[in-house]
């Protein structure tokens, strides 16, 4: 049985992750890979229910702490119920967003600060980090003009707190340059793909 793998794709609103998560399945699907795709928050029953209380916005506000738990929340049983099971198993797991974006949305942009947002993650995941976080990075207002219409409540915060939020990735990048990979996300989608595949390449031969 091979390795599983953890891989998570990180970023601010409107940075092109779905895009190049189609494109990562694809690709290790045919490389013959077996893939779990999931998404956070989400990836379980549970955890799609809180998705739902985060993300719509007629249940804003919300309280800094108060979504910050119901992140965690979604995470733990996330990790116990579908990412932990798919990793024993040797798959490659690959996420949309996971405990870096809570780093970023809630340390950063809420300003609930680093130390606390790594304990509750610490908690949440059990201390799993994924092997490789790609971090696909564009300036906040081309990011804010590439969503599409009817915008979440996080995607409805102001231009500071999303500025707040890309300070935190690049933070967070600047910290962990081995395992969080910055990719400039201005590019065009075939260029991003490029090099998301030579970085994947490589953790694959290693």
């Amino acid at each position: 049985m091979s390795k599983g793998l953890f891989i998570t794709l990180e970023g601010p609103d409107g940075a092109g992750k779905t895009t190049q998560m189609d494109n990562l399945a694809a690709y290790l699907a045919k490389r013959g890979r077996s893939v779990e795709r999931t998404r956070e928050p989400g990836g379980t029953r549970l955890a799609e229910a809180i998705r739902q209380l985060l993300l719509k916005p007629g249940y804003g506000p919300v309280d800094p702490r108060a979504e910050i738990l119901l992140y965690a929340a979604a995470r733990a049983q996330h990790v116990a119920e579908r990412i932990r099971p798919a990793l024993t198993a040797g798959k490659i797991v690959l996420c949309d967003r996971f405990a870096d974006s809570t780093l970023a949305y809630q340390g950063y942009g809420r300003r609930l600060g680093a130390q606390l947002v790594e304990q509750i993650n610490n908690l949440a995941t059990a201390n799993l980090k994924p092997d490789l976080t790609l971090l696909l990075d564009v300036p906040v207002e081309i990011g804010l003009r590439r969503r599409p219409g009817g915008a979440d409540r996080m995607e409805q915060e102001n231009l500071e707190f999303h500025r707040r939020v890309r300070q935190g990735y690049l933070e967070l990048a600047r910290r962990e340059p081995r395992r969080v990979r910055l990719i400039d996300g201005t590019r065009s989608p075939e260029a991003v793909w490029a090099e998301i595949q030579g970085i994947l390449d490589g953790l694959l031969a290693g």
